[in-house]
């Protein structure tokens, strides 16, 4: 019984050895890729990412951050060809992303976004494909998570531009983007890896309120 109980405890530590390991790994490749990002070397950063999701298949996160980065190139790309290939990328690893965590509010929040860039790149094409889906995203992103502030100022920005193309009063949205603000000073992510932009950009919205 003394030798099974001392196998296990052996098996234990090696596991818990392992898996500590593995962590770490995870957490000095995604601290190296956002150290990247943050020194506007936007395609190294990628990279990594990339590789941390090959190397590590369970976490979502890096999956999420290559479809983020190719989200953000887009929305000032004019080339058809190259939006194409970086939002094909984007949805790529955002449905790679959802196979490894169902219902996640960041996920839906980054779809409506990458579905966004398909309707600011060409409205007349993917606004009546894309604009219903964009809204429901950010609804069922906050049914979720009803204090995540990302997907409440998406949902109310998305909003108020519709209203704004449509002629339509905005202010109902300002004070959700206020409220949504307060989300931010609130809000604590559950890592430092995980999601935690937007607030600057609801800030700039609320002051274009004024």
């Amino acid at each position: 019984m003394n030798v099974l109980v001392k196998v296990a405890v052996v098996l234990i530590i090696g596991l818990m050895s392992s898996l500590i390991e593995a962590q770490t790994n995870f957490e000095k490749g995604m601290t190296k890729a956002f150290e990247l990002w943050q020194n506007g070397k936007t395609d190294e950063a990628e990279n990594m990412f990339e590789r941390i999701a090959k190397a590590e298949p369970e976490e979502w996160l890096p999956n999420y951050y290559v479809a983020q980065i190719n989200s953000l190139k887009s929305w000032t790309e004019k080339d058809e060809t190259v939006l194409k290939a970086q939002l094909g990328k984007a949805q790529e690893h955002l449905d790679a992303a959802m196979l490894k965590s169902e219902d996640n509010a960041e996920l839906l929040i980054m779809q409506a976004q990458v579905y966004t860039n398909w309707v600011v790149f060409d409205g007349m094409t993917y606004g009546m494909k894309y604009g219903a889906k964009v809204s429901e995203l950010y609804a069922k992103a906050l049914e979720l998570e009803p204090e995540n502030p990302r997907a409440a100022f998406c949902k109310a920005d998305w909003a108020m531009g519709s209203a704004k193309y449509f002629g339509q009063d905005t202010a109902p949205y300002c004070k959700e983007i206020e409220a949504a603000i307060e989300l931010f000073d609130t809000f604590k992510p559950e890592s430092a890896f995980h999601p935690n932009w937007g607030k600057e950009r609801a800030v700039q919205v609320a002051e274009s309120c004024k």
